[in-house]
């Protein structure tokens, strides 16, 4: 269940349950009867907890030449990123962002067009944050009609 969560079956991240009671009977217990239990137990809880779609941040370092700063901004501004500081050495501005992972997907490309392939950009992971909902509903929506078809 875990791997294949209740919303748009995403898998569900940093979850620990603990059962605190149950009973056994020697004709009527089989392990697939509590596996099915304990699959259905949480599935409702999930549900009724309010869960949410959680998308991975990740933190941009980027360097540009300085006349490339406003466009690089701009694109920047379309990709959901959060412009964390920009310093300024020589004729070389770097940038440090946020933004999230699914918008930044072949960002090597953008930054090459940009910049004229002056460009250097890393990333790493950062952290996890909400899904906006408008977003969320799209994708759960789409997961929905996927799962029609199969």
């Amino acid at each position: 269940v875990l791997d294949q969560g209740v919303i748009a079956g995403y898998p569900v991240v940093d979850v620990k349950s603990v059962v605190y009671d149950g009973k056994e009977h020697p004709v009527d217990s089989k392990d697939i009867a509590f596996q099915i239990a304990g699959r259905e137990a949480f599935k409702e809880a999930v549900r009724d907890a309010g869960a949410t779609l959680l998308e991975p941040i990740m933190t941009l370092t980027i360097t540009i030449p300085e006349g490339n700063m406003g466009d690089v901004l701009g694109d920047l501004n379309t990709k959901r990123a959060r412009v964390l500081g920009t310093e300024q050495k020589g004729d070389r501005t770097t940038i440090t962002a946020q933004a999230p992972l699914a918008e930044i997907q072949g960002y090597a490309t953008d930054l090459r067009s940009i910049t004229q392939g002056r460009g250097l950009f890393s990333m790493e992971f950062s952290h996890y944050e909400e899904v906006p909902r408008q977003l969320a509903e799209g994708i759960i929506s789409r997961a929905e009609k996927a799962e029609e078809k199969d």
